[in-house]
């Protein structure tokens, strides 16, 4: 198996030094971007696995660099909050973030977090609930071709990271069966996900605001209140 290579940007040098060395002994190669713009020179240049992302940078912000890489890749971003701010964390998920971790860490919970995001890519499909291998998924005016990872909505593409589109997939394919919270971390982000389900709250609300008409008033991705989500069948009009 080769070695993955993740992208550290960060601009302090203890977190630098201490978060190499762990990586490097848990058999990462890790290559480090000091501030935003760098990161985006690097990240060309290494094309790395995954992404460590502070949100706090200077030049050039964290989420401003997650909202640049999004525009053209769809590799896992875990951002990097230096305290527990709804603000960083909700802003960092809704520009395409995969997950996030707040300072201090330790370094096996910032481990488990990324081999989570890196269990599954595009073209990899775990998760028994009814997930097809190749055949385009098509509910409503809403199709998604797993083989070429797009998504279109009455006939125009919707640009969407891997998470998104993972979980819509799993919502398409079970169209109209409630899935629960559990069960959408758990096919999604890995049974030893260790976040809070906000991660899965926030990708739904990205959802919506791409596929639904009015993401406000959704008709589409419909919450179960104490269960989970629906992605709900189109009502079949009668014709006289």
């Amino acid at each position: 198996m080769s070695q993955q290579t993740v992208l550290l940007v960060e601009d302090e040098e203890s977190f630098i030094e201490a978060v190499r060395l762990g990586l490097s002994r848990e058999g990462f190669a890790v290559e480090v971007a000091r501030d935003g713009h760098e990161a985006l020179e690097m990240f060309e240049r290494c094309q790395p696995d995954i992404v460590l992302l502070d949100v706090m940078l200077p030049k050039m912000s964290g989420i401003d660099v997650c909202r640049r890489l999004r525009q053209t890749s769809d590799v896992p971003i875990i951002m990097v909050t230096a305290k527990s701010s709804e603000i960083d964390t909700v802003v960092g998920l809704e520009v395409g973030a995969d997950d996030y971790v707040t300072k201090p860490y330790r370094i096996r919970e910032l481990v488990a977090r990324m081999r989570a995001a890196l269990r599954r890519s595009p073209r990899d499909s775990t998760g028994e609930i009814a997930l097809p291998n190749s055949d385009t998924i098509v509910v409503g005016d809403v199709a998604l071709d797993p083989e070429e990872h797009v998504v279109t909505l009455r006939g125009e593409v919707v640009p969407m990271p891997l998470k998104e589109f993972d979980v819509l997939r799993l919502l398409l394919t079970n169209a109209g069966r409630v899935l629960t919270r559990e069960m959408l971390i758990d096919r999604v982000w890995g049974s030893d996900y260790v976040g809070d389900t906000k991660t899965l709250d926030v990708h739904i609300k990205r959802l919506r605001s791409k596929i639904e008409d009015d993401p406000s008033a959704p008709t589409r991705i419909i919450t179960i209140r104490g269960l989970g989500y629906k992605f709900e069948r189109p009502k079949r009009t009668e014709s006289a």
